[in-house]
């Protein structure tokens, strides 16, 4: 057996490094980075002693061992979806799994939903007061919730407002006590615990109800909806998901690509406000009917300002070897999104906001990871940047974006993702129309 060799790290105890984490997690994990370089063992909480890596090729290794060798955390978001969320699910299930749901979410299928984000961006859009400083995030959360509602769960009517209203307290409480570990017993039936679980159960009721209705529509194969293409997928051997499945997987799906795609876009405003040439450029370029700018900023936004900072592996094999280092079953580690965007060898002048860096270059693989990477990489990847790539668009055609000296919006954590402290502040004035942009150039924005 390989001798156990982990990073350095802080000395002091455990409870000190989990606050200091909670305190401020970017500023601790740069902290830690001079001190140690790019790999460190800390005490994180719910995690424990856990290594966090961002030198390239360990990131790489991380990312393409087997399952067998290194897989999710054993601790996760599953214990929140269900046994049959992606997050749960483990080696060939897994596989088994993510390979039924890939289809709907790449190529030609996301032109489908291009409009469908343009309807729910134009009504959200058309409640934005002129001339008064107002948070956009509230905003950009009621945007895509409404289309993972539409497009993902097919939801319309009685289901479409009892879900809207009640997924996000869902998601606010699940998000709390993903990030802090609250026994399950606390405060009894007043408890965050009691609050989930009813939630989760309502959750359940509903979804069902929309499960047996889609089941039962004899048009189900012309229906666009994600949903339904669960309904009819089948695995190699023929069988179908069943319906906890297919309630667990459209929670995963709303999970990943609801809050996080939304607070991206709130990032959006805050940094193009303070960036007033980007601004401007972008503007000129959606009038003339192209993208490559507004696509290279989002890419930016999400190098510069990553709404999940982290993503992890756990060791399944007795040991396992990653770069410098020798890991013991079990071990936790961490891949810093962060430190990662922060390389000044894979990204010069890294904490410099500029959009250019992506414009005609194809970020890394494994060094652009606001989504992950391997096994594991977001699913809905494609999806959240189409939506993001048309509700910017829509907002720069449609507004004028007033810009600010105000200092840049502090970086608040939310349970799992970073938000902006105040979400994103925004003045606007609504814009006399532009030139016309054809539908097929707007199709070949989206599926280019």
């Amino acid at each position: 057996m390989s001798t156990v060799q982990l990073p350095e790290g802080p000395s002091t105890p455990p409870f000190v490094q989990n606050v200091a984490i909670l305190a401020g997690r970017t500023r601790a994990w740069r902290h830690w980075h001079r001190k140690y370089g790019s790999a460190f063992t800390v005490h994180a909480p719910r995690f424990g002693r856990t290594v966090v890596i961002s030198d390239p090729a360990e990131v790489k290794a991380l990312f393409t061992a087997s399952s067998d060798v290194a897989d999710n955390f054993e601790v996760n978001l599953g214990q929140f979806l269900g046994p049959g969320s992606l997050f749960a699910l483990s080696g060939a299930e897994h596989r088994k799994q993510r390979k039924l749901l890939t289809p709907p979410f790449h190529g030609r299928r996301l032109a489908v939903y291009e409009t469908l984000v343009e309807e729910e961006t134009e009504r959200e859009l058309a409640t934005w007061p002129s001339g008064i400083e107002f948070a956009t995030m509230d905003s950009m959360m009621r945007i895509t919730l409404n289309v993972i509602l539409r497009a993902v769960f097919g939801a319309e009517g009685r289901e479409f407002e009892e879900l809207r209203a009640l997924l996000p307290r869902l998601v606010l409480v699940a998000s709390a006590l993903a990030a802090l570990p609250v026994p399950r017993g606390f405060l009894g039936r007043y408890g965050p615990w009691s609050r989930f679980l009813a939630y989760r159960a309502n959750y359940d009721e509903i979804v069902g109800r929309l499960i047996a209705r889609a089941a039962a529509d004899p048009d189900l194969g012309d229906r666009d909806d994600v949903l339904s293409m669960m309904l009819q997928s089948r695995y190699d051997d023929g069988s179908a998901m069943t319906h906890s499945e297919i309630a667990d997987e459209l929670l995963t799906l709303l999970t990943a690509g609801h809050e996080t795609t939304a607070t991206t876009l709130a990032w959006t405003v805050e940094r193009l406000r303070r960036h007033p040439e980007v601004l401007r450029r972008l503007v000129a370029e959606v009038d003339a009917g192209g993208s490559e700018l507004r696509e290279a900023t989002l890419l930016e936004v999400q190098r510069v300002r990553p709404v999940v900072d982290a993503t992890g592996r756990q060791v399944r094999a007795e040991t396992m070897s990653l770069g410098r280092w020798t890991l013991p079953k079990g071990q936790r580690v961490l891949v810093s999104i962060r430190l990662m965007h922060d390389n000044e060898e894979l990204f010069p002048r890294a904490r410099t906001f500029d959009p250019d860096r992506f414009v005609g270059v194809r970020p890394g693989t494994f060094t652009w990871i606001p989504f992950g990477g391997g096994s594991r990489r977001c699913i809905g990847a494609a999806f959240a940047m189409m939506e993001m790539n048309v509700v910017l668009r829509t907002l720069l055609r449609d507004f004028t974006l007033e810009t600010t000296d105000a200092p840049d919006e502090r970086t608040h954590f939310r349970g799992v993702a970073l938000v902006p402290a105040k979400k994103g502040r925004a003045v606007v004035r609504r814009r006399t129309p532009g030139p016309a942009v054809s539908a097929d150039a707007r199709a070949a924005e989206v599926t280019a």
